[in-house]
């Protein structure tokens, strides 16, 4: 199974930013035991390569990769710390070639036609949708995804466990989605592991079709998922 077969079958990405790396192996344990084997470490902070590393070592089954990596170094820098896919903001064809030439799954962000045909002139078939909500969410993405038959996408961007059943609805289309609700940036500073997990099984279970609870008002609902 390649990454995008397992980010697939995962279909959340928790987007982390890690400030202390000595909490990273606790909160990607929390992740595991939540059901979501998966972590997209951003490139935020000065410690996140050796967070990255430290989940690498010592989680060897769990999915973990790079995010908001903005030049080859830091894909380098990803790469050497065991990363396994690299996603950036926008797209940077000088980080795509990088992650091409050393096999790395790369995911860059777009969120324009123009963006999505300079991506297809790389070859790339899975693209990062960002910043997704503001964008306009899943009626944008459908949109903006059809004149591009084939084309996936992992949304990324003001997504909350009220907003997947939109996105997971439009089936092929989109991978995953990437969010930042299951494990923020305060619960691992303040070791708020346990409801880290609570939240990853949260999230797992709406992906599966469950209703979310305390879903927002306004959000989309989609009520066939509800029936699965």
């Amino acid at each position: 199974m390649n990454v995008t077969e397992e980010l697939e079958r995962l279909r959340i990405v928790p987007v982390v930013v890690i400030r202390d790396p000595l909490r990273a192996t606790l909160m990607a344990r929390a992740l595991v035991d939540g059901g979501l084997p998966c972590a997209e470490i951003t490139f935020r902070t000065p410690g996140a390569p050796e967070a990255l590393r430290r989940i690498a070592a010592d989680n060897p089954n769990m999915l973990v990769g790079a995010g908001t990596v903005l030049n080859p170094g830091q894909a380098a820098q990803a790469r050497d710390a065991g990363a396994r896919f690299i996603v950036s903001p926008g797209f940077n064809p000088r980080v795509v070639d990088y992650c091409q030439e050393h096999d790395i799954p790369v995911y860059p962000g777009v969120c324009t036609p123009s963006e999505i045909q300079s991506a297809l002139e790389k070859g790339l078939e899975v693209l990062k949708f960002f910043p997704a909500e503001p964008m306009g969410g899943p009626r944008f993405l459908k949109a903006i995804s059809a004149p591009f038959p084939g084309l996936r996408f992992i949304p990324t961007g003001g997504i909350g466990v009220e907003h997947l059943p939109g996105y997971l609805e439009l089936g092929e289309v989109v991978v995953a989605c990437g969010g930042s609700w299951i494990a923020p940036a305060g619960w691992i500073n303040a070791g708020s592991f346990d409801r880290i997990r609570a939240e990853a099984e949260r999230a797992v279970a709406v992906a599966r079709g469950e209703r979310p609870e305390n879903q927002a008002p306004g959000a989309a609902t989609t009520p066939a998922m509800w029936n699965k």
